[in-house]
């Protein structure tokens, strides 16, 4: 299939006077120069200005330069989401180098092990964190103390750098097969195509106000930032409660006048069934990172785009506008190709698949990354010669996805051919977690997947053979994960199993493997029994939305397999069995029963008294 336009009636057309520029560092320098009053970036009490931006940016980098930063080099960011850390990451990039975003959240082994890999001779980080950066040879620049003491005197113009399309502009690590993450390695040929496409299929204008909300190791970071520092837009940072909390966001959407946010798929399926405001400014809202399940509505007062893409290819390698109403029963498609994009649909034989046939995705085109950071086995794996190129040096990326074509020249996925999965928009290898889980001294052995439930959520399940004689509680297995994988990839249940069933091939067989239940999974050490009638409804919701049977009031919402999603389900269900207006932020305030109970009580007590 070749590289498919888009359509004038989808998208508007913007002419793109900047295309000689080759890297995006350049155009935010440009940006700055032309409107250097414009806000450019806002987060939490903080604002710079694109003068303030661009000069902070140069004065970081002048000092990275005089680190050794050039060229291919590797500089990780250890920072959240944050007005310094979007100067930190254009300051790389005037240094020539490549940045590696890293997010505080993850434990310190991943850490450790993605800043090993990354080669990395400069951390950049803030005070409250540099603490958890492990000795090594890295040199580390906190910015909290940073702008006196190191970068006063350097020039408030950028270096001189040379910077060539294939030279290195980020990083991003997900999640690996192997038992360890992987570094994806994306240039700036590949970074300005996106760009150019954004700015182009979205019509972005200076006036435009963007959000930034994705975390730091969802790739989608990259595309909430740059398109609109290139085009001289601001750029909105959320803070973390609100980003995760459907009624919170869209409320934070209109207040700050947003214009286009990209917005995770299980948030984007929330936020589209909720109603808008009329004076609300939004006009373009991006979602993917998982499978849209449905259309929106008609009275939409805004455009939804899906797209799809894995990080190897930039963030997007499709995307499509979805007409709202008439599709009962029916999966949105992910688009069409975007700009210098070819989408191939393959057999095994890597021969093209019929006009409505299901074909592998492979992806060839300027959005195509270098490989893998230092995975020249598996950069060989993915990567390869594409054989429908006239490009010298033309590559297909291989995406272990599943798609077939529309009468329309639209994709729709249909799933994998292996077994990754996605969560939350978080793509997941469950050799990953079964690799962490093998190295507990009680597992012998392990099989991680995600089990729909009822109400369509996809908690992740371990299946656990374990060692003979062996006594393990849930508590010793998520302490032991936890210092090595991030929440996102932690399993909400354990099942406890004599072996696993096997097929006639002596494969392991998925479809005979339990659903979690009391009587197969691995009893938590209850904190404490009920002790009041509000304790007992409360944990009895839990149970039946979480799927655990023992629940004690101590326990964490979220160390039993909650999140912000469910954390939503979870204060409706309240809302209605005890008639009190609880704020989505009680979950994260107070996420165990004796917290939950506490303020229902207190607000009870209030409205007695009224």
């Amino acid at each position: 299939m070749n590289t498919s336009s888009y359509e004038a009636d989808v998208y508007g057309t913007r002419p793109l006077s900047d295309l000689h520029i080759s890297n995006v560092a350049e155009l935010v320098a440009k940006r700055a120069a032309e409107a250097p009053g414009a806000l450019a970036v806002t987060g939490g009490a903080r604002t710079l200005s694109y003068a303030e931006l661009d000069c902070r940016a140069n004065r970081l980098a002048w000092h990275l330069r005089s680190l050794g930063v050039g060229t291919d080099v590797a500089v990780s960011l250890w920072l959240p989401r944050s007005v310094d850390m979007v100067v930190a990451a254009l300051a790389i990039l005037k240094a020539g180098g490549a940045y590696v975003p890293m997010d505080p959240a993850w434990p310190a082994k991943r850490l450790a092990f993605a800043l090993e890999d990354a080669q990395s001779p400069v951390v950049i980080t803030n005070t409250s964190l540099a603490k958890a950066i492990p000795e090594g040879r890295q040199v580390v620049i906190d910015l909290d103390g940073l702008e006196v003491s190191r970068t006063k005197g350097h020039p408030e113009g950028p270096p001189a750098v040379t910077i060539s399309p294939q030279d290195l502009a980020y990083i991003i690590y997900t999640s690996g097969s192997t038992g360890h993450p992987k570094g994806v390695e994306i240039p700036h040929a590949a970074l300005m195509n996106l760009v150019s496409w954004h700015l182009q299929a979205f019509s972005v204008r200076s006036a435009d106000r963007a959000s930034h909300l994705a975390g730091l190791s969802f790739d989608v970071a990259v595309w909430e930032l740059w398109p609109y520092l290139t085009a001289g837009a601001s750029v909105h940072l959320i803070d973390e409660f609100t980003r995760k909390a459907a009624e919170a966001l869209r409320d934070w959407l209109v207040a700050h006048r947003i214009t286009i946010s990209f917005v995770p798929t299980p948030l984007a399926e929330q936020l589209i069934r909720m109603e808008w405001p009329q004076d609300a400014e939004l006009r373009m809202m991006l979602t993917g990172g998982d499978t849209l399940q449905q259309y929106p509505p008609k009275s939409l007062p805004f455009a939804l785009v899906n797209n799809y893409g894995p990080a190897e290819c930039t963030v997007v390698a499709t995307s499509g506008q979805l007409r709202g109403g008439g599709h009962e029963g029916t999966m949105p498609p992910i688009g069409r190709p975007i700009v210098n994009t070819q989408i191939h649909l393959l057999d095994e034989s890597l021969s093209p698949v019929p006009a409505g046939t299901v074909g592998e995705i492979y992806i060839g085109g300027a959005c195509v990354g270098r490989g893998y950071r230092n995975r020249p086995d598996l950069t060989a794996e993915k990567f390869f010669p594409d054989p429908f190129s006239a490009e010298p040096g033309g590559r297909l990326y291989r995406t272990g996805d599943r798609a077939h074509l529309l009468p329309d020249g639209q994709l729709r996925f249909v799933g994998r051919v292996d077994e990754q999965i996605k969560i939350r928009g978080f793509r997941i290898e469950p050799q990953e977690i079964v690799c962490a889980l093998n190295q507990h001294p009680a597992v012998r052995e392990s099989l991680v997947l995600a089990r729909e439930d009822s109400d369509g959520n996809k908690p992740l399940v371990a299946y656990l053979v374990l060692e003979p004689n062996s006594d393990v509680a849930p508590e010793s297995l998520i302490a032991h994960l936890s210092e090595r994988l991030p929440e996102y990839m932690q399993p909400g249940a354990f099942v406890a199993l004599e072996a696993f069933p096997l097929t006639a091939n002596g494969k392991i067989d998925r479809a005979a493997l339990p659903s979690p239940n009391s009587q197969n999974t691995l009893p938590a050490k209850l904190s404490a029994g009920p002790l009041t009638l509000t304790q007992k409804r409360i944990i009895e919701i839990l149970r039946k939305l979480l799927g655990h049977d023992r629940i004690g009031l101590k326990d964490d919402f979220f160390l039993l397999g909650g999140h912000s999603l469910l954390g939503a389900q979870l204060i409706a269900r309240l809302r209605e069995t005890f008639r009190v207006e609880l704020p989505l932020r009680t979950v994260f305030d107070a996420p165990t029963v004796m917290g939950l109970s506490a303020e229902i009580e207190r607000l009870a007590e209030r409205r007695g008294d009224a």
